[in-house]
């Protein structure tokens, strides 16, 4: 997942979602990476397909200002083809099939930067990122800085590499508080990846039916 963590704040400058259930439509763009292969995303509505090669990528909207408190969000997702388990506290080898991010700036910060540039953001040191995982070999719920944004992103397993489906249903306020401690501030951004590259492998899957609370 090499500079995942750092390309997401980076992508959060155009368009917005839509209020309440987040619709995988017009408001969603793919941000590629330098150097690697790209993810195939297919935004179907209430889904979005995802298929990765040997490949990494993230798909990125904004979220309107009516979700910048949101303290909870649910999805479902599924996984038909998965990368090998690995250790995603290493940076480099740490393949995953899915990962969802929730951006969060403090409120004065993310007024301020509404309009920001990419290089605005990037340079802002409050950025903080959750990232849901569904890969690794880690146990649900474990809690990782990081490698590649140590004190700026945290990783929360919820499941092991594998295929299957599942819905989940997190608290992004109490998940941000274990990682971070305070309170999450604004929830400026989402994002979905898949991690494929460093494996050689391939990830076939779908997130469907995201919501924020």
């Amino acid at each position: 997942m090499r500079l995942l963590s750092f390309a997401l704040p980076l992508a959060l400058s155009a368009s917005m979602a839509a209020a309440g259930p987040i619709a995988f439509g017009g408001s969603w763009n793919e941000q590629r990476l330098q150097l690697f292969g790209s993810n195939d995303y297919s935004f179907n509505g209430g889904s979005l397909g995802i298929a990765s090669d040997n490949a990494v990528s993230l798909a990125w909207t904004r979220t309107n200002r009516s979700d910048w408190g949101a303290t909870s969000a649910s999805w479902n997702w599924s996984v038909d083809q998965s990368v090998p388990a690995t250790n995603l506290a290493r940076k480099g080898g740490d393949d995953r099939n899915i990962s969802i991010y929730f951006v969060f700036l403090p409120e004065a910060d993310a007024a301020a930067m509404e309009g920001a540039n990419i290089r605005q953001l990037n340079g802002n040191p409050n950025v903080r990122i959750l990232q849901y995982v569904w890969g690794g070999n880690h146990s649900r719920g474990a809690l990782q800085n990081s490698p590649y944004a140590p004190g700026q992103g945290a990783n929360v397993i919820l499941r092991s590499a594998g295929t299957g489906s599942h819905s989940e249903s997190v608290n992004l306020a109490s998940d941000f508080s274990r990682a971070f401690g305070g309170s999450p501030g604004a929830l400026v951004g989402i994002a979905v990846s898949a991690d494929s590259d460093d494996t050689g492998s391939s990830i076939r899957a779908s997130v469907s039916n995201l919501a924020i609370r």
